[in-house]
């Protein structure tokens, strides 16, 4: 390709030809007729990535015939729109026209007569597509001219976003932002709309809050699944959490220790899934339909299913579940996961601390069930919000007290936290369906539930658990995948086949950049020896294990890592990448480093420097799985990225990636690549990065970012010095450099939002995207933040409450988001 200086959105960086380019001629002041006549019939016009092809009539006047000549090759790339554009209007008469593709990877032509569109297609190397003008006269002669379009492989095609701290988010040039649904808005045709002002109720019937993980999965005509469609579907949401303040009129209340119940219940409701139908209007104008049928609200009060080696088990008996197979509700649902049977997976992640526990409890406890709810963090004595003391009958509350009361656990909720930190599945086109929560996934702080899927090869499911010092997971089915079961009509009794029978796994990275994954199988997990406060854990079943998988992760020598959140695969080279978001002094001070976490140091904040010890900044690990397969017991891993204050951090041992201004970031959490149904998706796909900050917020808000990453093993070994209190060295490995080529800042979200929830379209030209709780630092009298309200340009009044939202992202020529 030829070597140029400089970057431009257009044609000239991925022109690897050396012919004129229509801004070098606009550059020597053309005019249009000696452009498109002196050879040059055929040229790309590059505004906002788009390519403008015009096929054009000779010089000449007179008579029935047309002359139609095409100019010299022109260029793009892959993911961006092409005109091609025919003149044959110098003749008497009418003509027929049309274009044709005569060579070349496969597209399809969008429109008629003179003037048709495409996307460029994706391509491993420069390839050249012939296209075929005809234009036929009122007497039946036809004339034809060839024009050919050279597409190069897939590029960043925007300019990266800079820092804001502004209170709206921030996209590239030629992108647009719609809002979709937000905090409240409602799901039936009977619902009112959003007040916004805290008197709202009946959130089983509204969008929750804390917009969080989201699938877009494609809806046909007739209700059922349509994996590719565009421009219908259903929209699976996550609501992890609540803005307490801004749900109420005045914020929560509390009387004598008691909350309302009608505050309580809000706030419940709030939390959960939503399904949402989408549809597009035409040209990507995306609404959603409030009365849909298929609209639903699952939330911590909807009945839900126990499955797996857990399910009818002594640890998941309770007052509502006297079998141990019914469960109720799921909340705190972070990250998700998308099987390729079209049903969602969404996962439980801090659901520990709802829970209230008695002082008093702890007396009444075996040490093995002690130590579990200690190792599991349920340990609060008053709960988030204080549900549990809005009613003393209603179950609806009371369940949120884990305390012993009664005989035995019939009688209580002592074992209610073990309903709870599971994966459930959800089939969203089938809203009487009863969600299912799959116990062979083991029990923990489910961030993400990435299903990787092969050809003649087992289920693998990755799942990272999101604490410090915690784990990275796998779960292998024991069935091997059977292509029939994607379009199965049961398809929850699909998740039963592939989903309650496997092996689950934890990863154990070793300093050699290799690992192991090592079985979390009864029989082989070892007694969990005495440790701290903890006693010595013996396992009794599988059923334990899948309750206490910390406990089994620990006893087997799992590697801690900093945070484990999001799991994603490369859909090309089936490599896994999972965000470690960052860590503090306490998990990963200078002497407890490893290879997979190597940095210790202070990141210091503000104008104060206020101190930020440890990993402040988190990075991503990536991994292969040996021979490619998702059985294989050993993998090969390395350090895709950083996070880094690119201003102010050590440029060798703490910007290791080498960021800049126009791509630093510090913790990331959300990630995702495009789908495999576009040009964004395939021969290298487009990586995206959500954070989930609060070391570098001083410098701006968190935000998404595009990537175009390489291979595990495209670096090499690092040494890194950390200086954080002492002093201390860690050998790792570490992936390529970031460049401004495969690393950009895409968008920046509300002020004190977090960037969490992706998804797109199977064309690749809408990118949906979740902002969670702006303004989250505010209160229901002086909001941190007024948006999505700020978005169009408006102030709104001081004391407007922001609200989380799903946006949709398009590309103002209709392109493939990022190239």
């Amino acid at each position: 390709m030829t070597d140029m200086t400089g970057y431009s959105d257009g044609d000239v960086d991925t022109n690897d030809s050396r012919q004129e380019t229509l801004e070098s001629m606009a550059a020597s002041r053309y005019s249009r007729r000696q452009a498109l006549f002196r050879g040059a019939g055929a040229t790309t016009m590059a505004f906002l990535g788009t390519g403008m092809i015009a096929a054009c009539d000779s010089d000449s006047s007179g008579g029935e015939g047309v002359t139609v000549s095409a100019g010299s090759t022109v260029a793009t790339s892959a993911g961006r729109v092409v005109t091609l554009t025919g003149s044959p209007e110098n003749g008497y008469g009418g003509y027929t026209t049309a274009w044709s593709q005569a060579s070349g990877t496969a597209v399809e032509l969008t429109g008629t007569g003179s003037t048709v569109t495409f996307i460029a297609p994706a391509v491993a190397a420069a390839t050249d597509l012939t296209f075929t003008f005809t234009a036929t006269s009122v007497l039946g002669a036809p004339r034809t001219a060839t024009t050919t379009v050279r597409v190069s492989p897939a590029v960043l095609g925007f300019t990266a976003v800079a820092h804001s701290l502004a209170d709206v988010a921030v996209v590239p040039e030629g992108y647009s932002v719609t809002i979709m649904t937000r905090l409240g808005d409602p799901l039936t045709a009977a619902t009112s709309a959003y007040a916004n002002d805290g008197t709202d109720a009946d959130f089983a019937n509204r969008i929750g809050d804390h917009h969080d993980a989201l699938h877009f999965f494609g809806l046909s005509a007739t209700g059922t699944p349509a994996p590719a469609s565009s421009t219908r579907g259903l929209m699976v949401q996550n609501h992890e959490n609540i803005t307490q303040t801004y749900l109420h009129p005045s914020g929560p209340t509390t009387t004598g220790g008691v909350r309302p119940l009608a505050e309580a219940l809000k706030e419940i409701e709030c939390h959960g899934v939503s399904i949402t139908e989408y549809a597009d209007a035409g040209n990507r104008k995306w609404g959603y339909v409030q009365a849909s049928s298929f609209n639903r609200r699952i939330t911590p009060n909807t009945p839900m299913s126990f499955h797996g080696p857990a399910a009818g088990s002594a640890y998941l008996v309770t007052a509502y579940s006297q079998d141990g197979k019914a469960g109720r509700g799921t909340i705190n649902n972070c990250a998700n996961g998308v099987t390729g049977w079209n049903t969602n997976l969404t996962c439980e992640e801090n659901y520990a601390g709802y829970f209230k526990r008695e002082a008093a409890d702890d007396a009444k406890r075996t040490a093995a069930e002690l130590a579990s709810l200690q190792r599991n963090g349920i340990t609060s004595r008053s709960g988030n919000y204080g549900w549990s003391t809005a009613s003393t009958t209603d179950t609806r509350f009371t369940r949120w007290n884990a305390s012993i009361s009664g005989a035995t656990s019939k009688d209580d909720f002592r074992y209610e936290p073990n309903q709870f930190g599971w994966v459930v599945e959800i089939d969203p086109f089938n809203p009487a369906s009863t969600p299912r929560k799959r116990t062979a996934l083991g029990r923990f702080g489910h961030e993400g539930a990435f299903v990787r899927i092969a050809t003649g090869q087992k289920l693998g499911v990755y799942m990272g658990d999101d604490s410090r010092g915690e784990y990275l997971y796998k779960f292998v089915s024991t069935q091997t995948w059977a292509a029939a079961d994607a379009t199965a009509t049961d398809r929850l009794a699909v998740g039963d086949k592939y989903l309650d029978a496997g092996t689950l796994y934890v990863a154990r990275f070793d300093a050699d950049g290799t690992g192991k994954w090592l079985p979390l199988v009864f029989g082989s997990v070892p007694t969990r020896p005495a440790s701290g406060s903890y006693p010595a854990y013996t396992f009794a079943d599988q059923a334990d294990i899948s309750v206490n998988t910390r406990f089994a992760a620990d006893a087997v020598g799992a590697t801690p890592m900093d945070r484990p959140e999001w799991t994603v695969g490369n859909p090309v080279t089936g490599e896994i990448y999972l965000t470690l978001t960052n860590s503090n002094n306490s998990f990963r001070p200078v002497t407890g480093t490893n290879a997979a976490n190597p940095r210790s140091y202070n990141d210091p904040k503000g104008a104060a420097k206020t101190a930020q010890t440890g990993n402040p900044n988190g990075h991503i690990v990536r991994l292969r799985e040996d021979g490619d397969t998702t059985s294989a017991t050993t993998f090969k891993w390395d350090i895709y990225l950083f996070g880094a204050d690119s201003t102010d951090a050590d440029p060798v041992n703490v910007n290791v990636s080498g960021l800049t201004t126009a791509n630093d970031f510090s913790s990331p959490d959300g990630a995702y690549f495009s789908r495999s149904t576009n040009p964004a998706g395939q021969i290298n796909p487009v990586m995206w990065i959500e954070t989930d900050d609060g070391a570098m917020t001083d410098r701006t808000n968190c935000m998404l970012l595009a990537a175009i990453p390489g291979r595990v093993g495209d670096g090499g070994a690092v040494t890194i010095t950390n200086t954080n209190g002492g002093t201390g060295t860690q050998a790792t490995f570490v992936g390529a450099k970031a460049t401004a080529a495969n690393l950009r800042r895409f968008l920046v979200g509300p002020a004190q939002c977090e960037i969490t929830g992706i998804d797109q379209t199977p064309d690749g030209r809408t990118l949906f995207v979740g902002i969670q709780h702006p303004g989250e630092d505010g209160t229901y009298a002086a909001p941190g933040s007024h948006w999505p309200y700020t978005q169009d340009g408006s102030t709104p009044a001081a004391t407007v409450r922001p609200r989380s939202a799903l946006i949709a992202i398009t590309k103002n020529d209709g392109g493939v988001i990022a190239l």
